[in-house]
């Protein structure tokens, strides 16, 4: 069974780049009738917060990505030491205690000498009463994993044939001085163990993903099929990694975001497919295809969220907006009237209030010094409220009729004086909804 798994680390508010890779996994279970896993990775405990695990459920439910089971990390730490003494007893495993001053003078070296700047596992050449010694000056080391020294090479679902010298990455560090496992042996314990097929995550995981099949491999698991989609900038290819903090996901909720905007863009953005709006998570499921998305890096521009927000709201029915319209005021048997002219004039459901606030009080007018007069003028021809959709048309021709104006000239200023606006609805329909009319006077 097709299994795929989203590991965010409760450290922080998942943002759009955390939603790309969240969304093709859990695309790639949905297509395939399979399993997806909410994997809480939390086993660093001074960074994990609770109120960080909440949000990422709220966050994804808000998007109706949800999830098959939830697992967290913190609750596996006996599986992890478990492959630690495996690791150990395979001899694939070392403790090495250079301090990060020490390690960085030998990447300078290395660099300086045209060589790549890799550990050279000097921590293997230590007695044990080396080991002794330094553990009793600086505490205990770190532990690494021991590649073995050969090409590693997969067939990954966007970036194709992948082929890594293993002598030109350092042994990785699975486990940091103060005990805590790092994500690279935590993932690879847990993708074993659940039965990971997929896993699809961002291309600054390639050397991560060759170190862990040679992990995995150890531990006599097989590798999931790994695919690397390509990181987002801005839109002018500019690193989006400064930005993220203002694209979490509750702040796009915030600005007025639909769900299904962001996942229509996020599906296709970065694929050999157009984007387009769709309204149901299930017509996503059934045209995503990973092998459609290229390498390159993709351009990400927030503002590209706000017309397919507000087309996706021109098409739904009373009964979806019903709460927020009730909540502005708007008398019931006015409500199908008013969201059917404020509709295809907002973009976001946040705008409604600003039409309904014009249809309760009015607006202020906006009238041209040379037609004062004309507005004077047409102003006493507008009969006393309620208005209905036929108050616009007779007004109008009165209006004609004792100016002789007509055309542009005619409805332009008085929609400016009706509205404070040179744009909007179709006037007999916003002049039945309206109470007042400000520039009566």
């Amino acid at each position: 069974m097709t299994t795929t798994r989203f590991a965010p680390s409760p450290t922080g508010y998942i943002h759009v780049g955390n939603l790309r890779t969240a969304l093709m996994n859990y695309l790639i279970a949905r297509k395939a009738g399979g399993t997806f896993i909410l994997r809480i990775d939390d086993t660093d405990p001074e960074r994990s917060k609770e109120e960080y695990v909440d949000a990422i459920k709220q966050d994804l439910e808000w998007l109706g990505i949800h999830w098959d089971r939830i697992e967290r990390q913190s609750e596996r730490l006996d599986r992890y030491h478990a492959a630690a003494d495996e690791l150990r007893a395979n001899g694939r495993f070392y403790e090495a205690f250079e301090t990060p001053t020490e390690l960085d003078l030998k990447r300078k070296k290395q660099l300086n000498m045209g060589k790549p700047p890799v550990y050279d596992r000097a921590a293997l050449a230590l007695s044990d009463d080396e080991k002794s010694a330094l553990r009793a000056e600086r505490g205990d080391g770190v532990w690494r994993f021991k590649l073995d020294h050969e090409r590693i090479e997969w067939t990954d679902g966007v970036l194709g044939d992948i082929s890594i010298d293993a002598a030109s990455v350092s042994d990785p560090v699975l486990i940091r001085g103060d005990g805590q496992f790092l994500y690279t042996l935590a993932s690879v314990v847990d993708d074993t163990e659940m039965g990971v097929t997929h896993v699809v995550r961002g291309s600054d995981h390639v050397t991560n993903t060759a170190t862990q099949i040679q992990i995995i491999k150890s531990l006599g698991g097989t590798p999931p099929e790994f695919a690397h989609h390509s990181l987002l900038t801005g839109p002018q290819g500019e690193a989006l990694s400064k930005r993220l903090g203002t694209l979490a996901l509750r702040d796009l909720r915030e600005r007025g975001v639909q769900p299904m905007a962001l996942l229509s863009l996020m599906a296709r953005l970065g694929s050999s497919d157009p984007v387009e709006l769709r309204t149901e998570m299930a017509e996503l499921v059934e045209g995503f295809d990973i092998t459609r998305f290229g390498a390159a890096p993709t351009k990400f521009d927030v503002e590209d969220l706000f017309p397919l927000t507000a087309r996706y709201l021109h098409d739904l029915p009373l009964e979806a907006v019903r709460p927020h319209i009730d909540a502005l005021g708007v008398p019931a048997d006015q409500a199908a009237a008013f969201w059917d002219m404020a509709r295809e004039n907002i973009t976001t459901l946040a705008d409604l209030e600003g039409w309904w606030t014009l249809c309760r009080d009015g607006a202020e007018p906006l009238i041209a010094d040379e037609d004062r007069d004309f507005i004077a003028q047409a102003m006493s021809l507008l009969p006393e409220g309620p208005y209905d959709s036929d108050t616009w048309g007779s007004w109008t021709k009165a209006v004609k009729d004792a100016t002789g104006r007509k055309g542009k000239g005619l409805f332009m200023p008085l929609r400016k004086a009706v509205t404070g606006m040179e744009r909007g609805p179709d006037m007999s329909t916003l002049m039945s909804l309206m109470q007042t009319v400000r520039a009566r006077g």
